[in-house]
């Protein structure tokens, strides 16, 4: 059986790029060397026969250690293991300042995304790509496999409901690993004032988009397991409506339910330390489905709307069942308008095809692995 190797454990490729230079990493818990932490790995080497210096990190949402809560910004700090400055990127500042790259020479990308547009790991890629652009600095990302990089489906997001959640003309599950889609940032020319950044992206070996991958380290706090990883992509429209999807459970994104819904299967959602302090009905009793062990027939090959429009065919106060933030992950307003006119799953995955045929055309030319 072939081993994947990420780029971040072929170092020999990347030592010689960092030799003599000041760096800063953009890394989270989901950067690791086999077992160890990049930033363990690269201090031991530049204490043994190599001249850099780890300037300070960036981190994105969930903070470097990957423990802080959805949605909740993230300080800066001091890490309390290395002594390196910790810069956060998510809360009010979203992309490195000049003045926080003002001593570096270089900035490496090491975090492990699941392939879904809506989660924000691609809009740090895309704020430090703009970044290191404006302020002539070469990026390294380090690339790591995609484990929903075996299809492409959902809606392209439309410009008018761009945000954190969704930056680019790209669809739910875009079928790219962060290198690739870095390439296609540059080439599309998606940064601002169509800067160009320059990018070397070390890539994954012994992978393709066909592979099965299973993380090594679980990427946020609500997404534990290799289950969850695969059926985010179709859950996390819940975030969007008045919908419990979970938080406050030991299972986010394999639940769902409301205190007004049908079901056998309930659940009463809880403030949980370094996954959700502060679920939607908490302390209340929610009724809906259990989607632990759900596996489709198929395989895992499209996102699932079924348990979407089963919701809301139930929910009785059907005004009230989306929010604003519903078409922020959607990237469009047709799919909450389309559920509301009564169409069928088959009838809104059809209107999805032409663009996603355009998009896959275009995809084509920025792969770095085979499907």
């Amino acid at each position: 059986m072939k081993e994947i190797s990420t780029g971040a454990e072929q170092i020999t490729r990347y030592l010689p790029l960092i030799e003599g230079k000041n760096i800063a990493l953009v890394a989270n818990q989901t950067s690791v060397v086999g077992e160890v932490h990049l930033v363990d790995t690269l201090l031991t080497l530049s204490m043994a026969d190599y001249d850099f210096r780890i300037a300070r990190v960036f981190a994105p949402e969930h903070g470097f250690r990957g423990n802080i809560d959805d949605g909740v910004a993230v300080a800066d700090e001091v890490d309390s293991r290395t002594g390196i400055p910790i810069v956060s990127v998510y809360g009010r500042n979203k992309k490195p300042s000049a003045a926080q790259l003002q001593d570096i020479d270089l900035v490496i990308f090491d975090i492990q995304d699941v392939g879904a547009r809506f989660y924000t790991f691609i809009s740090t890629m895309h704020y430090v790509m703009e970044a290191c652009a404006e302020n002539g600095i070469p990026l390294i990302i380090l690339d790591r496999p995609n484990p929903n990089g075996n299809y492409v489906d959902g809606s392209i997001l439309e410009p008018a409901f761009s945000s954190f959640v969704g930056m680019h003309p790209i669809p739910v599950v875009h079928g790219l690993t962060m290198g690739e889609l870095a390439g296609m940032i540059n080439g599309e020319k998606w940064l601002r004032d169509e800067v160009q950044c320059d990018v070397t992206v070390i890539p994954c070996k012994n992978y393709t988009h066909a592979d099965n991958y299973a993380l090594p380290v679980k990427p946020s706090p609500n997404l534990p397991n290799d289950h969850t990883i695969r059926i985010y992509p179709s859950t996390c429209f819940f975030e969007g409506t008045v919908i419990s999807e979970g938080r406050g459970t030991l299972h986010p994104f394999e639940v769902f339910g409301h205190p007004d819904l049908p079901g056998d299967y309930s659940f009463v959602p809880r403030s949980i330390e370094g996954m959700e302090m502060h679920p939607k009905f908490k302390g209340d009793t929610c009724y809906g489905k259990d989607l632990r062990n759900y596996v489709p027939d198929a395989g895992w090959n499209q996102i699932e709307l079924k348990w979407l429009l089963e919701a809301y065919a139930a929910f009785p106060d059907k005004q009230q069942f989306f929010k604003p933030f519903f078409d922020l992950l959607a990237g469009t307003d047709a799919l909450k308008k389309q559920i509301i006119n009564g169409w069928s799953e088959q009838e809104i995955r059809r209107s999805w095809q032409s663009d996603l045929a355009s998009y896959k055309q275009m995809r084509e030319k920025y792969l770095l692995y085979a499907d």
